[in-house]
């Protein structure tokens, strides 16, 4: 009875290839890095190129039966490589996030709702705000106003809470607006 080894080399005699387990071990050590490095130049990320390359040559050894010409192993686990990366981007493609159709079709509310905010308060909030938003920590801002960063981090609070509270009444004020209409409009 023979080694395993002569088994296996048996076997791919057997299948019409001459490649022996050995001599797709060597071209796997030579083909491995060069079929990552054709897959990132195709836009794979490293980790993926790794993956899908292992998942190539895998399969290159699974299916040595229907290899034709040892000579050409690199190329033909090179094809099913790319192929196998071509599967992973129409994949990706089918599960991308739709657009916000329904959106606010591109006008940045935010902005508007920090300039409301900026424009509804005191002028000494508004330069803590502005400062803050500036990128600016509360070290930089004490040393800027002379104060410690105590009085700046309480300042920053006690301003917050008042334009919550202004912003608060403010949509209190818009909801109880809207009922009176609603009632105009339902008794016309």
């Amino acid at each position: 009875m023979g080694t395993h080894r002569e088994l296996s080399d048996f076997r791919a005699l057997s299948r019409g290839c001459m490649m022996t387990q050995e001599g797709f071990g060597q071209a796997y050590q030579k083909g491995f890095i060069r079929t990552v490095k054709i897959l990132c130049s195709r836009g794979a990320s490293v980790h993926n190129a790794e993956d899908l390359a292992q998942a190539a040559w895998l399969r290159g050894w699974r299916k040595l039966d229907q290899l034709r010409d040892e000579r050409m192993i690199a190329s033909w686990v090179m094809a099913i490589a790319i192929n196998y990366h071509r599967q992973d981007i129409r994949a990706e493609a089918r599960f991308q996030d739709l657009p916000d159709l329904c959106g606010n079709g591109g006008i940045d509310s935010a902005v508007i709702d920090t300039d409301r905010i900026l424009k509804s308060c005191p002028a000494a909030d508004r330069l803590l705000f502005e400062q803050q938003l500036g990128g600016l920590t509360t070290q930089e801002i004490a040393a800027k106003q002379g104060a410690s960063v105590t009085a700046i981090r309480i300042r920053l609070f006690r301003a917050r809470r008042a334009a919550r509270a202004r912003m608060e009444q403010r949509e209190s004020e818009l909801r109880d607006s809207l009922r009176v209409q609603d009632r105009v409009a339902t008794a016309a």
